[in-house]
């Protein structure tokens, strides 16, 4: 098992290598990274947001800091990185198996302490912590107040939230082909996944607009195997 080092350690390292990491070449860049993720046991996206001089733990104020302590915060933002930044929703639902798979292959080992009240965490709480980091990753963007307000009023449900369910009902995804910022003209992709059966189709769209949308959804139908009786908007995945 991986020996864990002082979280004060952890940050006197990579304030010494940082500068070197943040002006090298590719291949002496992966050098460092390799090394420092395998002294640290952060995940590699963790460790080039730390290296490359992003705050990695953003001072928080609420209640929640006051009863989740550094580390736990710590260990959620690895998380939230490894599951390619998702809602709290989402990430709630998968941090059991997250954990255990990122255990079982060492790249995390979490004391109890740290381990209980994480995966107890709520959705809204997942949130708050990771308000700030999550804004910083994404250049601070503006919230759409009067979406949002209606996204509060329809329930979301997650993978884990359904039970036995029949063929027909698909959660829905947009995946923007922007890399980290969205700006300029990229591709999306409409993916429809089938909760019951995991059936899976994807449509193209050179941008995101309602009518492409619909056309998208009224093709699709005569292609499934099944009658479709709802549609599940989940979230949309940058890539």
């Amino acid at each position: 098992m991986r020996r864990r080092i002082k979280l004060t350690t952890r940050r006197e390292l990579a304030a010494a290598i940082g500068q070197r990491y943040r002006t090298g070449d590719r291949k002496s860049k992966k050098l460092i990274l390799d090394e420092f993720t395998k002294v640290t046991a952060y995940h590699r996206k963790h460790a080039i947001r730390i290296l490359t001089g992003q705050p990695a733990f953003p001072p928080m104020r609420s209640a929640a800091s006051r009863i989740y302590g550094e580390a736990v915060k710590e260990a959620l933002i690895v998380l939230w990185e490894a599951a390619d930044r998702i809602c709290g929703k989402r990430l709630k639902a998968l941090l059991p198996q997250l954990v255990e798979a990122m255990e079982r292959h060492k790249h995390l080992q979490l004391e109890p302490q740290v381990r209980a009240p994480l995966l107890a965490m709520s959705p809204a709480t997942i949130d708050r912590l990771l308000c700030a980091v999550r804004e910083h990753a994404y250049g601070g963007r503006k919230k759409r107040t009067a979406l949002n307000r209606v996204r509060k009023m329809v329930p979301v449900r997650t993978f884990a939230d359904w039970g036995e369910v029949r063929p027909g009902y698909l959660e829905v995804d947009f995946v923007t082909h922007c890399g980290e910022r969205a700006v300029g003209s990229f591709l999306h992709t409409l993916v429809f996944t089938d909760v019951a059966s995991g059936w899976t189709e994807c449509v193209a769209l050179p941008v995101r607009e309602q009518t492409l949308v619909v056309e998208a959804i009224s093709g699709l139908r005569p292609k499934l195997p099944f009658p479709c009786w709802g549609w599940i908007r989940t979230t949309t995945v940058h890539s």
